[in-house]
């Protein structure tokens, strides 16, 4: 791409509406401007031209998006099939198992679910379609990692804030690549209580006819419940013949 084909200004108002998340729903001009690194009179005119637009609500002193804002995820699930296609599998899975099954896309250094099947909450936070989750510590995020070129799976790892959610997480990166090639060769992750304490998943891959990774497909369920070995013996036969079956339809 050619430098007079960026357009700066549309790039701020992103990284603006990217400030906004589940832990900061409201914001001030100069939180956003703290958060996103534009100058406080950059950071205004983004917030008020959301406001204006209808993508936001200004109190006086706090921006809150507006459900109108749903309209820009809404654009990516019209526009591809894949959720769709997906969603039938799902449901299927999650029948069949009693736990929730569900699909994400890798975006960046996050997961960004695309589907779900719930069957029940397994987690603190409520996991719906445009939830996100770190790469490197969700199931379905290191069956993505593992698809990738190693080089890129490390550079992903290195922009990525490895920090412990419990005792449990793996955050050193050359234990996190050992993990990845691991996945790799099995063609399966398995989280145990690496992302939130008492909650397990087990995720595989999901292709394409031409054998392209485009998603991943996990299992989610409380420890208490389901042991490994129940992971492993139960569900992962389970969500092979879906992986099959969803290869077939994916062009």
């Amino acid at each position: 791409m050619r430098e007079t084909d960026f357009i700066s200004g549309f790039a701020k108002g992103l990284s603006v509406i990217e400030a906004f998340g589940e832990e900061t729903s409201r914001l001030s001009i100069s939180d956003v401007s703290g958060i996103t690194g534009l100058e406080r009179a950059t950071a205004r005119r983004c917030l008020l031209t959301l406001a204006q637009l209808g993508y936001a609500d200004y109190d006086g002193k706090y921006f809150t998006l507006t459900p109108r804002i749903l309209r820009l995820g809404h654009a990516y699930l019209s526009a591809t099939s894949l959720p769709r296609l997906i969603q039938p599998f799902l449901d299927q899975l999650s029948e069949k198992v009693g736990e929730s099954a569900s699909a994400s896309v890798l975006d960046g250094n996050e997961v960004v679910y695309i589907a779900r099947a719930s069957q029940r909450r397994v987690m603190s936070i409520n996991l719906s379609p445009g939830s996100r989750l770190p790469v490197y510590c969700a199931s379905m995020g290191r069956v993505l990692l593992a698809a990738l070129p190693e080089m890129e799976a490390r550079a992903i790892l290195d922009a990525s804030e490895l920090k412990a959610h419990t005792k449990y997480t793996k955050t050193e990166p050359a234990q996190l690549m050992e993990e990845l090639r691991r996945v790799r060769e099995e063609g399966y992750a398995l989280i145990d209580q690496e992302l939130e304490i008492g909650l397990c998943s087990i995720a595989v891959p999901l292709a394409d006819r031409k054998g392209q990774i485009v998603a991943a497909l996990n299992i989610g369920a409380q420890a208490a419940r389901t042991t490994l070995k129940d992971m492993t013996g139960r569900y992962l036969p389970l969500m092979r013949e879906a992986q099959s079956s969803i290869a077939g339809i994916l062009s």
